[in-house]
């Protein structure tokens, strides 16, 4: 249970909604216990009055009871849904956005080891499931709790002894069946979110990598991989369903019980009259009544494990320290930078070989440089480490003469433009997508940069930047993404420019054209650019050649084309 601490801690933000519905939702219950306890008496009541207590009996008051019991029930019911599902809403948004917040941190170096639909589910469907702990936990227990006080001391006015019966089997009931089908419902909620999380990761990749399996003609076998984890988790839902089926039994079958003994108890006398008559009603369907508000309790209980077996997910990310932390005091961002490589080092966790070894490198103010290299040369990882995706294990890297982690981490991204090898596209607007790299860019900035890299034709649908991107909306192709990516470049215009095959996936005229358009704006910037297509590279100022995690060569275009090495291998497999 001490896993929900950290959560429970988010409910106080709102607390107010929340103990408001609870109130609602004892006003409800009690409504609907006095509307079905009133009316049996009044039938009763009524029934034994008979003709003969037509001018004596009072019909007007009870009646006048049954209906305001039965608005109160009503208007209670609509209100304690609307604030309890107002608050709970509230609180999943504050959870979702605290636990986001938390995972930024992380990227990329605690969370690698994450496949991306795990993540997704433990986000979205897991923080889901914290919204259990209120509604079907917290609000019923405490909402039972106070019915049984409130009954037992409201039958006490009639009849003490068979208040207390009632009121302690009650209680008793309220105590006991929580904690048993806790216990048997724990394994089965954990069971569930796992096999959930493990069926919506093998969908998602299923879907991602459905052209390569029906190429490869194993789609079938992935298939009924993923048919086997559905049917397992069908099979726990299952069981789920019969241990709730089993708690509605066992509570009916003490409540059946019960009203027998009130029924019994309450024949000899109800208080000081030896006779009962209407007042046995009275205490048989508020016992119906009570045992209702009890119906929802043991059912809570049982989805207490995945809300554990969630929150436990949830804390397994969010409690990581991060691995790179920006607590640096320089704030003022610089126009002009240099970068100094001296002796770095990396691995990746449980890597057999280092990414990269005692590389030192520097880059003058202005400079470009390239890096070329066979795949899993290091290139990449050194971009990761300029942006502090990742801190070196050994050696420095230092920005105008100083140390990188000296940087707050707002200066730092302000100086640094970089275009990844994967562009990323939100679901969002075109105008959405660009906003990221200049949140206050104009929309004539916005197109401008459309169209130096080419991409007009995406301003020519009718709603023009306002074009719905990503899932739902217009697919780009891998040419129309890297430009898109560029486009993001041009807005954001940091002084230092990290450019990772900014031209893969491009056609040779469009890569001519991008390659004229970076050498234009980034003339007084510098610049490191990776690349394995070697198209341009002979106006970089200085090119460096990577192998095995080291940089192996370094120099001018020319000063290494005279030298020979490594370089011209791959001068030879590329045409300039």
């Amino acid at each position: 249970m001490k896993q929900l601490l950290p959560y429970l801690a988010l409910y106080r933000r709102h607390s107010i909604r929340l103990l408001l519905g609870i109130v609602l939702a004892v006003v409800t219950l009690l409504a609907s216990i006095g509307l079905l306890t009133l009316s049996g008496w009044f039938l009763a009541a009524a029934s034994l009055a008979g003709f003969a207590g037509l001018y004596s009996f009072n019909y007007m008051l009870p009646a006048a009871g049954v209906r305001g019991a039965a608005i109160i029930r009503t208007a209670g019911r609509y209100f304690e849904r609307l604030v309890s599902h107002d608050g709970t809403f509230r609180v999943l948004q504050h959870l979702r956005v605290t636990t986001f917040t938390r995972l930024l941190p992380l990227t990329p170096g605690r969370l690698y080891r994450f496949q991306q639909g795990d993540l997704l589910n433990r986000l979205v469907a897991d923080v889901d499931t914290l919204d259990h702990l209120y509604l079907r936990v917290i609000s019923p227990l405490v909402g039972a709790l106070c019915v049984v006080l409130v009954v037992m001391v409201g039958l006490s006015w009639l009849d003490v002894p068979l208040a207390l019966t009632l009121g302690l089997i009650l209680l008793l009931t309220l105590l006991a069946l929580p904690p048993l089908f806790y216990r048997l419902g724990y394994p089965v909620g954990v069971a569930l979110t796992q096999q959930r999380s493990a069926w919506r990761s093998l969908l998602m990749r299923w879907l991602q990598g459905m052209a390569e399996l029906r190429i490869y003609g194993i789609e079938p076998d992935y298939r009924q991989k993923l048919d086997k984890v559905e049917q397992q988790w069908q099979a726990t839902q299952q069981q789920q369903s019969r241990l709730s089926a089993s708690s509605q039994a066992g509570l009916l079958l003490i409540s059946g019980l019960t009203v027998t003994l009130i029924l019994w108890l309450s024949a000899g006398g109800v208080g000081s009259t030896l006779s009962p008559g209407a007042a046995i009603a009275l205490f048989v369907f508020c016992c119906l009544a009570a045992f209702e508000a009890l119906a929802p309790v043991a059912n809570a209980f049982q989805y207490l494990g995945q809300v554990i077996a969630s929150a436990e997910r949830i804390s397994e990310i969010t409690q990581q320290q991060p691995g790179v932390r920006f607590a640096g005091d320089r704030q003022q961002s610089a126009q002009q930078v240099s970068l100094t490589l001296q002796q770095v080092s990396f691995s990746y966790e449980n890597a057999t070989f280092p990414a990269l070894q005692q590389v030192s490198l520097q880059l003058r103010a202005g400079e470009k440089l390239a890096l070329i290299g066979r795949t899993g040369s290091g290139k990449s990882t050194l971009l990761q480490l300029i942006t502090r995706a990742w801190d070196p294990q050994q050696g420095e890297i230092t920005l105008n003469d100083y140390p990188l982690a000296s940087w707050q981490e707002h200066a730092l991204r302000k100086m640094t433009t970089v275009v990844s090898q994967r562009v990323h596209l939100f679901s969002a607007t075109l105008r959405d997508n660009l906003l990221l790299a200049a949140p206050g860019a104009s929309d004539s900035q916005l197109v401008s940069a459309l169209q130096q890299v080419g991409l007009e034709k995406l301003l020519a649908d009718p709603q023009g930047l306002h074009a719905w991107l990503g899932d739902g909306g217009r697919q780009l192709s891998g040419g129309e993404r890297r430009r898109l990516g560029i486009a993001r470049a041009l807005l954001h215009d940091g002084a230092l420019w990290l450019l990772d095959e900014p031209t893969e996936g491009l056609d040779a005229h469009t890569e001519q054209q991008i390659l004229h358009l970076l050498h234009q704006v980034t003339h007084d910037k510098s610049v490191i650019m990776v690349t394995h297509r070697l198209q341009g590279i002979e106006n970089m100022d200085r090119i460096g050649v990577m192998d095995g995690g080291q940089l192996v060569e370094l120099g001018s275009h020319e000063a290494l084309m005279a030298k020979g090495g490594r370089y011209s291998d791959f001068q030879q497999r590329f045409t300039l």
